[in-house]
């Protein structure tokens, strides 16, 4: 499989984060353009195939912005204000567009973490 996907994971609560908002922008330098908005489903996940693939899975950088601190309100976590974590950003570039790039999310309300996954 070829194309742009992701998983989200609460850590905090050891399940998938579900219904948790995820903006994708393409970047030229210092133009940063919306590509497409997504929420993920019950198993963390983007419905409907890759966030990118077929004619829009191009070479280039891109950053997925993930709606956490709007997540961990709507799933009953208590937050300060303003909350350590609300947006977070994960730049990164596709090089090969034979290739299949998967930008996992592991999150709680103090920390993340990320990695190319397959």
């Amino acid at each position: 499989m070829t194309g742009l996907t992701t998983h989200v994971l609460d850590t905090a609560l050891g399940r998938p984060a579900e219904r948790l908002r995820i903006d994708l922008f393409q970047l030229d330098g210092e133009i940063r353009r919306h590509v497409k908005t997504v929420e993920t489903n019950a198993d963390g996940r983007v419905d409907g195939g890759p966030i990118l693939a077929g004619e829009n899975f191009r070479a280039g950088t891109y950053e997925l912005v993930f709606h956490a601190g709007d997540y961990l309100r709507a799933s009953g976590t208590p937050l300060p204000h303003p909350a350590f974590l609300d947006l977070v950003p994960i730049r990164f570039g596709i090089a090969d567009i034979t290739a299949h790039y998967h930008v996992p999310l592991l999150i709680s309300p103090y920390g993340y973490s990320t990695y190319r996954g397959s």
